[in-house]
């Protein structure tokens, strides 16, 4: 019996074919990294105070500024980051009766009367210090009380990747990866468009879900596709190149995000990408080994020949026996098979809690950058360039001592770097952010081993299911991330900081240890046994 790993040996583990299509599927997750954290740019909330009317016709007539009138007329008030100017109320005062005039807008007489005034709600709408842009916050008044309405954008986000994950998975396993693949881009472009040109709030809030549906079960099927169509060797290479990919996203956004000032357009930018991965239909091929899973030798055998063709290889073996060693009696996956052995339960759970705490831990130190109150967009652009090594660090490791050292390692240090960052004092700036940029890098690692860990330890038939269920833990995290972050920063900013910290040191102590250091070597040495001796072999990886 002749596997299919013994035909793509022959064919090239990873030549030439395989390096076109992942080449081109990696730059699926430059745009899901624009959809991931574009909340810090679409959703920045910048320095509002109550506009008054009165005061906005003495600016206009005086030419003042928007700050000399904030100086001038707003009062301060002790929040979480200091004292700083009154955002949520205004003086309850008629303005055209006191003695401000144009040639002294910081009047003495003025400021001392500001604490003693009576004050009332924002009545008339806010101004905001950000001038030539616009967020949805400042579009839709989303501050003040309203404010928690920003952390239900991200939120709704997430829950469009909880059940398009589970869904699309689904769909990946039963009718394929390139169908579904490209089937969901048609999707994300419409959805997209539909965010970009939504009327009101609530509308906003819906297409997101229908946003979210999409991409992240898009991102999903292509990481698995690529795994697929190379050798065991080669999946932890072009995994975490895939999503050293989403740092090089992470990179581009500020710069995006700095030259298109609306976020309209910005989410138009967003989705135009999608729209031209539809082209993929006429250069990427179905998965072999999906199709060896659903008993299609014949379709999965001329794949195969059009990879050795390009490959410049040649096929020798006999082909009429072809399968793929992972195939179960099943063609189809169902939930259930991913608890079907013990091992299985316990690989499913053990991900499902990583795929939790990275997700909060990640998005809310990315998220954290909007709050902060420097330069967003240097601030990004640095913590980006922070991730980069990421991937190196993690090819550099697994290769020589497994997984669980470098993972434990990551964590250890993105949660002391939470932890020490919350207690450093503003005036010890670049120590904090030095510190801050470590613990990006710990939680980046961690979160990318995650990935690829949770694609080698399912078999074929229920890969993408797994993958795909398992990260729904992911989309519950990014569920409560922003509300974790952006709720408790109102009481201390570094809180969120300690419950980043906790969380990280919780996971390494409680589940990833019990993890088998490394399942594929145990694979990769009974493949190698089974050539020396000639017999047949058929290791299973949920099963010892």
């Amino acid at each position: 019996m002749t596997t299919f790993e013994d035909i793509l040996e022959e064919a090239g583990a990873f030549g030439r074919s395989q390096m076109r299509i992942v080449s081109i599927f990696c730059l699926v997750s430059i745009p899901f990294s624009f959809v991931y954290v574009g909340i810090v740019f679409q959703g920045f909330t910048p320095e509002h105070w109550c506009r008054d009317p009165a005061v906005s016709g003495i600016r206009e007539r005086c030419s003042w500024s928007l700050q000399d009138a904030r100086r001038a007329t707003v009062p301060l008030m002790n929040s979480s980051v200091g004292v700083t100017y009154n955002q949520c109320q205004r003086l309850d005062m008629d303005w055209n009766a006191t003695g401000l005039t144009c040639d002294n807008p910081e009047s003495e007489l003025i400021q001392a009367q500001l604490s003693t005034l009576p004050m009332t709600g924002c009545t008339d709408g806010w101004e905001y210090d950000y001038e030539g842009r616009q967020s949805f916050v400042t579009e839709f008044d989303l501050v003040c009380a309203d404010a928690w309405y920003v952390d239900m954008f991200q939120a709704m986000l997430s829950v469009g990747f909880l059940v398009g994950s589970i869904a699309i998975g689904y769909l990946a396993d039963k009718y394929g990866r390139m169908k579904s693949f490209l089937m969901t881009n048609f999707f994300i472009g419409v959805a997209g468009i539909l965010v970009a040109t939504a009327p009101n709030y609530i509308a906003l809030l819906v297409f997101r879900v229908l946003f979210g549906f999409g991409v992240k079960g898009g991102w999903m099927v292509g990481y698995v596709l690529i795994t697929e169509l190379v050798g065991v060797e080669y999946r932890r290479t072009v995994g975490v190149t895939y999503q050293m990919f989403f740092s090089l996203g992470i990179l581009i956004l500020p710069l995006l995000a700095y030259f298109i000032p609306n976020w309209r357009w910005l989410q138009v930018v967003f989705t135009i990408p999608y729209i031209c991965f539809l082209t993929y239909y006429w250069f990427i091929p179905e998965s072999p080994r999906w199709l060896l899973s659903q008993n299609k030798r014949n379709e999965a055998l001329e794949i195969t020949k059009a990879i050795a063709k390009e490959n410049k290889k040649t096929l020798s073996k006999n082909t009429e026996t072809l399968t793929d060693e992972n195939t179960d009696s099943i063609s189809t996956a169902s939930f259930m098979d991913l608890f079907k052995t013990s091992k299985l339960r316990k690989f499913t759970f053990i991900l499902s809690f990583n795929w939790f705490t990275s997700a909060v831990v990640y998005q809310g130190l990315i998220m954290r950058l909007g709050i902060l109150g420097g330069n967003v967009y240097v601030d990004f652009l640095i913590s980006g360039i922070v991730e980069l090594p990421a991937a190196f660090l993690i090819l550099l490791t697994i290769e020589r001592i497994g997984r669980r050292l470098p993972f434990a390692a990551a964590n250890i240090v993105a949660g002391a770097a939470c932890l020490i960052t919350a207690f450093i004092p503003d005036s010890m700036f670049w120590l904090k952010s030095a510190v801050a940029c470590v613990g990006r890098l710990g939680i980046t690692m961690a979160f990318e081993m995650v990935v690829f860990v949770n694609t080698e330890l399912y078999p074929t038939v229920i890969r993408n299911l797994g993958v795909s269920v398992c990260s729904t833990l992911c989309d519950i995290g990014g569920i409560i991330a922003p509300f974790l972050l952006y709720r408790l920063a109102v009481i201390w900013l570094e809180l969120p900081l300690i419950i980043f910290g906790t969380k990280t040191e919780h996971k390494l102590c409680c589940l990833y240890c019990q993890m088998s250091p490394n399942m594929y070597v145990k694979v990769n040495n009974l493949r190698s046994l089974k050539k020396k001796k000639n017999e047949v072999v058929k290791p299973k990886v949920h099963e010892k």
